[in-house]
């Protein structure tokens, strides 16, 4: 008996070995990151990278020397402006799909006003569809979102209609959100503002912050600055309310936000948690400084090295407050920008091009007026013209007989590159960048008859600051750089995409999008362990 109840044992603890799990084998894939950051400098050339290369030793040069970059990276629709560009960055689908075609009918919104005030109400009202952050909430609703800018569809944009932390600068010097996202500002915005950070530089002064030798541009141009106050040093004003109002003309506007970012992070919690989370900052003084002085100033450069040292401070701090290799970074810009005609062509011995295109439309205005039809409504903004059909049908004029008289007047116009009728514009997308730039830009039910595109570098006669806005490549093309432990660094020729940053991002962070999109995967800068 005893032999037998041994044996007994003996079996039973074989099988309770058979039956025992296998010992856990440490996991090789890593976490996902727990916080994404999306970095969008406004106006940002990629040639800046290179034409500032040794003097970028903060957060630019970290991100271009050590991210994953795509050498050959584009906004691809026509109206290169912030609020479009914005709307592509998170949602992963061009403005034809957004339903964001240019500022004016991007955010302004008078039923969601400012909540204290201080500039016109705005929220996301016109945009369509989705974006990262709703992807990810699908996933895991504890996901949380932070949006800050100096404009308001810099913040507003990237978040789509997403009800989330969405703040910009008021011009009354603070930073504010409108009722469409809450009532009140938050208590961390508040005891932000309650520093009075911009109202303190009343009086004070932008001087350079390297040695004068280390800037080869002209300080003086009568282009710049609508030519005063064009030299350095900048004053600002001396009242401190007007500091405050004018201080988004000033690189320090961009630390600001920078700040306003990282106490959002810290207050919020962003990143700390088991959920991946989702900053995004949109940096506007470049943009600001670019239109005022031209991409050719000492003052865009002088901007350029105080960003890199922001951008720096801002990614060091952030890896103070969280695990560095949780966190991915995007960064990339909303369009680029022209040279000011007058200083190109006094450059490279060229003329400089200014289009007028106001005698046409005089033209327009007489032939109505005789006609007794001054009451006809038409419309022509950004390069798109459009007329009311329903109103003419009642006044009984033919409308294409309008728009086709119009369009061969442009077409006429010396500096027009070229005029194409909306409903044909040409299929060959390939080879053909700019009909490519339109279709990407237009709703399929925006009512607009035909499309004007400017020879290249040639400004509207009215303009007089540095502007972009056009589908020539010099606005399309922008940086795009991937960076942290999920991406692989190097340089990459692939064309790429600012619409792929979402789906991108959404690989990394394993979320799936909601809607088909424009952009791709660009899988070839991720680490295998992250797809």
């Amino acid at each position: 008996m005893p032999q037998y109840f041994a044996r007994v044992r003996w079996l039973s603890a074989f099988v309770c070995i058979l039956a025992a799990p296998a010992p856990a084998q440490q996991s090789t894939t890593p976490a996902p990151p727990s916080l994404v950051v999306l970095i969008v400098v406004d106006q940002m050339r990629p040639d800046y990278f290179d034409r500032f290369a040794s003097q970028l030793t903060g957060g630019l040069g970290r991100l271009y020397h050590n991210g994953a970059v795509f050498t050959s990276a584009w906004q691809d629709h026509a109206i290169t402006e912030t609020a479009p560009g914005h709307s592509v960055m998170l949602s992963g689908r061009f403005p034809r799909g957004t339903g964001i075609i240019t500022n004016t009918l991007g955010v302004p919104d008078p039923k969601a006003p400012l909540v204290g005030g201080g500039g016109p109400g705005a929220s996301p009202a016109r945009f369509r569809g989705s974006s990262l952050i709703d992807w990810m909430q699908a996933k895991d609703p504890r996901s949380r979102a932070l949006s800050v800018s100096r404009k308001d569809r810099g913040a507003i944009l990237p978040m789509g209609r997403a009800r989330e932390s969405v703040y910009w600068y008021a011009a009354d010097g603070r930073f504010t959100t409108s009722t469409y996202y809450a009532d009140t500002v938050a208590r961390w915005v508040r005891d932000f503002n309650d520093r009075h950070a911009p109202a303190s530089y009343a009086g004070k002064q932008w001087t350079l912050l390297l040695p004068d030798s280390a800037y080869t541009e002209p300080d003086t141009s009568s282009w710049e600055n609508f030519g005063q106050d064009a030299a350095f040093p900048h004053r600002f004003p001396s009242d401190p309310a007007q500091a405050a109002r004018l201080f988004t003309e000033y690189p320090a506007m961009d630390s600001l936000t920078a700040q306003l970012a990282l106490a959002g992070v810290s207050a919020m919690r962003l990143g700390a948690g088991p959920q991946t989370d989702l900053l995004s900052i949109s940096f506007s003084t470049t943009d600001a400084v670019g239109h005022r002085y031209g991409p050719d100033s000492r003052e865009l450069h002088d901007q350029i090295v105080r960003l890199d040292r922001y951008i720096g401070a801002f990614i060091d701090s952030l890896y103070k407050l969280r695990d560095s290799s949780r966190i991915a970074f995007a960064f990339t810009s909303d369009d680029g920008v022209a040279p000011i005609p007058e200083v190109r062509a006094a450059r490279e011995h060229v003329e400089a091009r200014r289009v007028e295109i106001g005698p046409v439309f005089d033209k327009l205005d007489a032939q109505l007026h005789a006609a007794h039809l001054d009451g006809v409504r038409l419309s022509f903004e950004e390069g798109i013209f459009a007329v009311d059909r329903r109103q003419l049908a009642r006044m009984r004029v033919n409308a294409d007989s309008l728009v086709d008289a119009v369009a061969s007047a442009l077409r006429q116009t010396d500096g027009v590159l070229r005029v194409d009728a909306v409903k044909a514009l040409p299929r060959d997308t390939l080879h053909d960048a700019i009909a490519r730039r339109w279709y990407h830009m237009l709703p399929a039910d925006l009512q607009a008859d035909f499309v004007v595109t400017l020879k290249p570098y040639a400004y509207y006669g009215a303009t007089s600051i540095a502007t972009h806005g056009t589908p020539h490549d010099y606005d399309a093309q922008v940086p795009l750089i991937f960076y942290g432990p999920a991406f692989k660094p190097g340089r990459y020729s692939q064309r790429a995409l600012v619409a792929d940053i979402a789906p991108t991002l959404a690989a990394v962070i394993g979320v799936k999008p909601s809607e088909r999109l424009d952009g791709v995967v660009r899988s070839e800068a991720i680490n295998a362990s992250r797809e």
